[in-house]
């Protein structure tokens, strides 16, 4: 919701969901500890918005993880073929 919307009250948020606004509250509060969201507080309302930087960080961390797999499932496959081959 908030990558499609760029920013988003609580209680916009709290309105998306069949759930207490204290469970939305804390899962934000988790989103906030990880980064992944910023809040600004404008006087009563609290605006929610994603972290651009962290989403960066965790593209690039996902991109070299993927890549690292990629070579290892590769190295995998190459020494299957050669033990049926070999065998």
């Amino acid at each position: 919701m908030l990558s499609d919307s760029g920013q988003l009250s609580a209680s916009d948020i709290y309105s998306h969901f069949n759930v207490s606004h204290p469970a939305i509250s804390q899962h934000l509060k988790i989103l906030r500890e990880a980064k992944l969201v910023d809040m600004e507080k404008r006087a009563q309302q609290r605006i929610y918005q994603v972290n651009v930087q962290t989403m960066l960080e965790v593209e690039t961390w996902l991109k070299k993880t993927t890549r690292k797999w990629n070579v290892r499932f590769d190295t995998l496959e190459k020494i299957i073929k050669d033990d049926k081959g070999g065998g």
